[in-house]
């Protein structure tokens, strides 16, 4: 079986770019298709694998200016086509389920959502304040390229969720049907920890809609020590309003972040995300989770078992999650089991289950999800 992998773009150490390295280990054989790469600014696993990028490539200072060159993306998968393979498994978040296949092809699209800055706009602008002063200038943009993105999500054959939240938006956005299969967690990377150092810790990019503010107010109300390991443009802000009690780290080696997340008391979640990697990465060493009830994290945490939720996006409710959490006693090997749910064993076995049912099933022109899959 011919395989090839499509994702929007090679150049962050992100979630969706750990699914591509799942699928890459895999389907060994299968080369990917991108319209960027830049290897020291994604995961180094990739470095191993066939990767054919886009003339946005050649473009200069393209790794740091990426998200300038958004007019662009429709072209570059309107004139990418793959012929001559079995299965395509695009991965996208954006642009890559825009890619073109043979007609006999069979297109699966992993989707780690519906496009956030088109179908969320006016969310993406409020967070992003850097953003408003220049939205005149961007609406006519955003208007044509939900037009390409209404017409290239019928590019694919079947979709699959990343959560049960992104199924829903798929169905509203896309009016399409698909299964969820969650992302993979690297548990085998952490070991169960009963250590308590008494901090709370973060592990994050410092953006805006991560709503780390919420954190840093009901900390300094609460005045208990709390850990931010990352970096992004909101860390400057987040830091001018942060008391003594809160310490930022900026970015750290994995191991030192490993060892964070072995001696901390809880992880906090507090922003709605499309599934969620850290609060598992927080659970296989055995620590619970403190997060907004949204999004992914629905899917990922049961109450009192391996984490609580605050229902509202409020510093109260988020203080009221924090001390109920210490009314818990919490079981680390039942969280560490947790976790190990989604490793990537889980998640490679699940698409390739997937994907062979389908590939049998491939006489029969748009047929229906196997219904060991359907959840919808």
């Amino acid at each position: 079986m011919q395989v090839a992998i499509v994702h929007d773009y090679l150049n962050q150490f992100g979630g969706a770019e750990r699914v591509v390295c799942e699928l890459a280990n895999l389907y060994q054989e299968a080369p990917i298709y991108t319209s960027l790469y830049h290897p020291e600014f994604t995961w180094p696993e990739l470095k191993e694998a066939s990767i054919q990028t886009s003339w946005l490539q050649n473009l200069p200072l393209s790794h740091k200016y990426f998200k300038l060159l958004l007019p662009l993306y429709p072209f570059v998968f309107d004139g990418m086509k793959l012929s001559g393979y079995d299965v395509v498994l695009s991965s996208s978040s954006s642009f890559a389920k825009g890619v073109q296949c043979d007609e006999g092809t069979i297109h699966i699209c992993y989707c780690h959502s519906p496009t956030r800055f088109l179908w969320f706009y006016d969310e993406y602008v409020r967070l992003e304040k850097h953003v408003s002063s220049i939205k005149p200038l961007l609406m006519p943009i955003v208007d044509l390229l939900r037009n390409w993105d209404l017409v290239a999500c019928h590019r694919p054959d079947y979709y699959i969720a990343n959560s049960s939240a992104v199924q829903k938006r798929i169905r509203k956005i896309y009016h399409r049907d698909s299964c969820v299969i969650h992302p993979p967690i690297d548990v085998e990377r952490f070991q169960v920890s009963k250590r308590d150092e008494g901090y709370y810790l973060i592990v994050s990019r410092l953006n805006a809609y991560k709503r780390i503010d919420l954190v840093v107010q009901a900390f300094n109300e609460l005045d208990l020590p709390l850990v931010i390991i990352g970096d992004g443009p909101h860390r400057g802000a987040l830091e001018a309003m942060a008391k003594p009690n809160i310490h930022f780290t900026g970015r750290l080696p994995d191991q030192e972040v490993t060892q964070y997340f072995q001696d901390c008391r809880a992880f906090l979640f507090p922003g709605e995300e499309d599934f969620g990697i850290t609060p598992l990465e927080a659970n296989a060493c055995g620590k619970p989770v403190i997060a907004y009830g949204a999004g992914g994290a629905l899917d990922s945490i049961t109450e009192g078992l391996n984490g609580v939720f605050f229902r509202d996006q409020t510093v109260p409710a988020l203080k009221e999650a924090v001390l109920a959490s210490l009314e818990i006693v919490w079981d680390p090997r039942a969280i560490r089991t947790h976790a190990e749910r989604f490793s990537p064993e889980v998640f490679q076995k699940k698409i390739a289950q997937f994907v062979s049912q389908i590939v049998m099933n491939r006489a029969v022109e748009y047929a229906p999800i196997p219904s060991v899959f359907r959840t919808t």
